[in-house]
């Protein structure tokens, strides 16, 4: 079993104990989000600790998403409470990236897929190079927004 996965059935049981009742509902959907990931697909296997990070992720996005449609919905409660879950998620998380380390990452990729001036035809080249380097440390959205901002489109 990976790590991270250890890592977050111990904090389950300490919540639990705690009787902190988001901390726990949230590892519990985490934890099933990364019980589904190891048996789809046509055989089970054992998540490492790279695929536990995926998971995580994704299911920080849905959190963040679905924060956003309940304020833009006028439902304050639930966009507070998908954004604690959110919270509770990211501190599994490497460090995010800042904007201006995602503009320096992309700056480099262009420049070594001789990508400048080249505008949207060179996207999926310089993603591509840039794609691995941010896995889990950048919304691929604001990573997708520099890259065309440095492509020129």
């Amino acid at each position: 079993m990976s790590a991270l996965k250890d890592q977050l059935h111990d904090d389950l049981t300490t919540s639990m104990k705690a009787r902190d009742a988001l901390r726990t509902s949230t590892l519990r959907m985490v934890l099933t989000a990364i019980t589904n990931a190891e048996v789809s697909g046509k055989q089970v296997r054992e998540l490492t600790d790279e695929d536990v990070l995926t998971v995580l992720g994704s299911e920080a996005k849905k959190r963040r998403e679905a924060a956003q449609a309940f304020a833009e919905g006028n439902r304050p409660e639930l966009a507070e409470k998908e954004r604690a879950e959110a919270a509770i998620l990211a501190e599994y998380l490497p460090a995010q990236l800042t904007v201006e380390e995602i503009a320096v990452i992309v700056s480099a990729a262009v420049e070594s897929a001789g990508a400048a001036g080249q505008g949207m035809k060179a996207m999926g080249k310089v993603m591509g190079i840039v794609s691995p380097q941010v896995k889990g440390k950048a919304d691929g959205g604001a990573v997708a927004a520099e890259v065309k901002r440095q492509l020129g489109a």
